[in-house]
């Protein structure tokens, strides 16, 4: 006789803790906290089955937010916790939260070798340009220039910038996404879970209090068509209001052209997210407003590869095969010994 089990039928509601939310009235984190609501119940795993991991920062009071399994671990180590907690129980679906204070300063070793290793994980940067649980220092994405209260005369250090970073260390998905783009950030966190492998998305996040409008070129009516491009898989990169601006290549360099000038749809790049070979994707990652580009949104890079957790587990289970389980007061007892007297 056997005994058919289904699970229950989950609303985001039942992701919801009772914990009061306490970021800042406006804060861009509530969005990226209701679409997480909004596609977990849609992936079909077990609310038990589910883990957040923060480090610290104010996106990392993401976990207390959560009705799920969590925690709010130490600054910029959520990578490494995460990735034991994986390795010891692959049946979890383990997310990082992070900001990009927390994940590509302190964290930023972790963070890396984490993504290269292809754990299979979703880590969600959100990146406000500023340092906001500190009350408005300058931080690693910040522009040139910056001017906050660790720098007042602007800032000299010359910004990182996550998506190449995380496609310099070859990650297997790779995807950004904004705040108030509601629906388009739903949709690519869905993807990044559905993944095997590191899922690494970026969120333009508002911090409304300490770098207001940071990222208003890429969210403002009059100004977003102009200065994002949407990326579609097998599709031109075109953009503008009209749809009459798109992106080539010029030798090894990606230049913007006007179509019906003599150049047509076929005569641009096409954007291929599942290329083996990271070096187009990389390039669009280096492509900023501030340099005359639309900035990309959407998914770069999805492709498989071998994963870590996956391969750890199995030479666990080769040698357990080869040579039994193991005995730790045996193993301590091994070998040469010595008593202390």
């Amino acid at each position: 006789m056997s005994i058919e089990t289904t699970l229950p039928v989950l609303k985001p509601a039942d992701f919801a803790s009772n914990q009061d939310v306490r970021w800042c009235p406006g804060c861009g984190d509530y969005s990226i906290l209701a679409q997480m609501k909004k596609i977990l119940p849609t992936l079909g795993v077990p609310q038990e089955n589910i883990v957040f991991i923060s480090g610290i920062g104010c996106s990392s009071r993401f976990p207390y937010y959560m009705e799920t399994y969590g925690m709010h671990s130490i600054h910029g180590r959520a990578p490494a916790v995460a990735s034991g907690l994986k390795t010891c129980r692959p049946d979890l679906q383990v997310w990082v939260i992070t900001g990009d204070g927390d994940g590509l300063s302190i964290g930023g070793n972790h963070l890396m070798h984490t993504i290269r290793r292809n754990m299979d994980l979703n880590i969600i940067l959100f990146n406000n340009r500023i340092y906001g649980l500190t009350k408005g220092q300058y931080s690693p994405t910040s522009p040139l220039g910056k001017m906050t209260k660790s720098s007042p005369m602007g800032a000299i250090d010359n910004p990182l910038h996550p998506l190449s970073i995380a496609i310099g260390c070859e990650a297997t998905f790779v995807a950004r996404s904004i705040d108030t783009n509601i629906k388009h950030l739903a949709a690519v966190l869905k993807r990044a879970a559905e993944h095997q492998g590191t899922a690494f998305i970026e969120v333009y996040q508002n911090c409304n209090v300490f770098n207001d409008g940071a990222w208003n070129y890429a969210k403002d009516r009059e100004t977003k068509l102009e200065k994002t491009l949407s990326l579609e898989h097998g599709k031109p990169l075109i953009f503008g209001k009209d749809r009459d601006k798109g992106i080539r290549l010029n030798g090894m360099e990606p230049e913007v052209v006007e179509l019906g000038k003599g150049i047509s749809e076929d005569d641009l790049l096409f954007h291929d997210e599942k290329s083996p070979e990271p070096s187009l994707a990389y390039l669009l990652s280096r492509m900023r407003y501030e340099d005359g580009f639309p900035e990309p949104i959407g998914v770069y890079r999805c492709v498989d590869a071998p994963r870590y957790d996956d391969m750890a587990n199995q030479q666990l289970e080769q040698a357990v095969k080869e040579k039994g389980k193991g005995d730790l007061a045996a193993l301590f007892h091994s070998g040469e010994t010595w008593t202390v007297g």
